[in-house]
Order: C-alpha cells, then structure tokens, then sequence
C-alpha cells in the first residue's frame, strides 16, 4: 500500500476559503496534516470558550485610543455557572448595577445616543481582538453623536446590555460579544443593536451584526454597517425586525432608504 497522499481536484480553491476542502486522502484516510489541523482548531474552539477575557489589557486598549471605559460583571460568579446558567449572564451583578447607578444622572439633551459594551460572551479571543479596531472604525462615522463610555462586560450574554443601557440611559445599546466560535473561527465577534434598552427585551426587538473578523466581515465593513443601522434606528425609533439592513442597497433601487449611508 502506498503511503502518497493523493490530492484533491480542487486543492486550488483553498485560496479562498478556510473552509476544510480539498483535504487530500492517504490511502481511505485523512492524510496526517489536516487530521493535525482539525484538532488543533477543536482545542482553539474549545479554548475560547474557556479563557478569561483579561479586562485590564482591554481596558488599556480602549483608553489608549480616547474611549472613556467601565468595568461590570454578570451575575454569574464563574465560568461553570455562566455556561451553565445562562440566565445569570443576563442580568448585572449587584456590585456592577451599585456601580451604574452610581454614574451622574445626565439630562434627556445630554444623555449618551449609544452606549456600546464589549462582553466576553462565548469568546473572549473575539472580544479582545476585535472589539478596538472595530470601535475604531465606528468612531470615525459617529461624529456629532453622543457616545457613552465603553462598558466591559465579564460572564455576558447578549440581553446583559439591556440593563446596562438602561441603566446610563441611553437611547441605544451596542453590545459587542464573543460568538460561540466554529472550528475555523474561534474569534468571531457579533453585535447586537437595541433601540430603548431596558431589562425584558426580547430577541425580536435587536438586530445583529455576525462574524465580524478579518476572515468575515472585515472592521470597516462591520462599521459601515453598524453606521447604516444606528443611524436608521435613531430615524425609526426602533431596532429589530422593523429595521431592515439595507447599507448595501445600490442607489435607484427599490431597496433605498432614505438616508442611507454610501458603501465605503
């Protein structure tokens, strides 16, 4: 029996995609190396689901580019309660809650538009990789709003910023949170839009953003697209299903929306 690894026909479009194709075969086996590479990917998938987010490195990321920063924690004590109580993610510890509502009270006029909060979620790699370049490119487009301070959030769930926008009160909530990370993207990062948080939102009432990473959706397009939405929201005065992603609509088509942002 031969030990040659045949390839595959379309070893070629592996250029484009990381997807797992063309992965040759060694006799009516996976050759060593991509069997290697499958395992190693399960171990990253599995890593980012389990490593803490450091919050004091994020922090002084965000500072070091000009965002004003707060630090919260969910409920959920510890990473075996917050995989498996995910309700205790949901909602603030009474710590982090005493410390929100302990921030000045701000006028209807001087009240943040958007508050945007960076949780670990299901991947802290993603939080901590793209959170700062794409709050970067976010910035840039925002100019005229009033922006909150950048929350971040340990042990968070999407609904988590729910409470926190309410409790700044903001008119908009970002939440910026690790994606539960595929086997060739363990640090992809979502975000999730909610016009008037408050505690009890539903599901229904957002929109989202997914896969934001270089490998997904790069930072600028993920920005231009955040832009597109925050924008229309504050518009409509409401997020969710009433609110169509239409940033990529070509212009005379039956598609546009006023106001709507041109592709960068």
């Amino acid at each position: 029996m031969s030990d040659a690894v045949e390839k595959n026909p379309w070893d070629g479009l592996k250029a484009f995609t990381n997807a797992r194709i063309a992965l040759g075969r060694a006799g009516n086996a996976l050759p060593t190396a991509p069997l290697l590479a499958f395992n190693l990917s399960h171990a990253q998938a599995r890593d980012a689901v389990h490593q803490p987010l450091d919050t004091e490195a994020l922090r002084r990321a965000l500072e070091a580019e000009g965002f004003a920063t707060l630090e919260v924690a969910s409920a959920a004590p510890d990473r075996q309660h917050y995989l498996r109580r995910p309700d205790l993610g949901r909602c603030l510890s009474e710590a982090s809650r005493a410390v929100l509502a302990a921030q000045p009270a701000a006028s209807a006029e001087a009240a943040p538009e958007v508050v945007f909060v960076v949780g670990d979620g299901l991947s802290a790699f993603a939080a901590a990789k793209q959170a700062v370049p794409l709050l970067k490119a976010a910035r840039t487009r925002l100019d005229g709003w009033r922006i909150g301070p950048v929350v971040i959030a340990r042990q968070a769930r999407v609904a988590l910023g729910d409470e926190i926008g309410e409790l700044l009160g903001a008119s908009l909530v970002a939440m910026l949170i690790g994606e539960r990370p595929g086997l060739s993207s363990p640090d992809s990062l979502g975000i999730y839009l909610t016009w008037a948080p408050k505690v009890g939102c539903h599901d229904a009432q957002r929109n989202c953003i997914s896969n934001v990473r270089p490998e997904g959706l790069p930072h600028e397009a993920a920005a231009h697209k955040l832009h597109y939405l925050l924008t229309q929201a504050r518009r409509l005065k409401l997020t969710g299903v009433g609110l169509k992603d239409d940033s990529d609509a070509l212009p005379g088509t039956n598609r546009e929306v006023p106001g709507a942002i041109a592709p960068p």
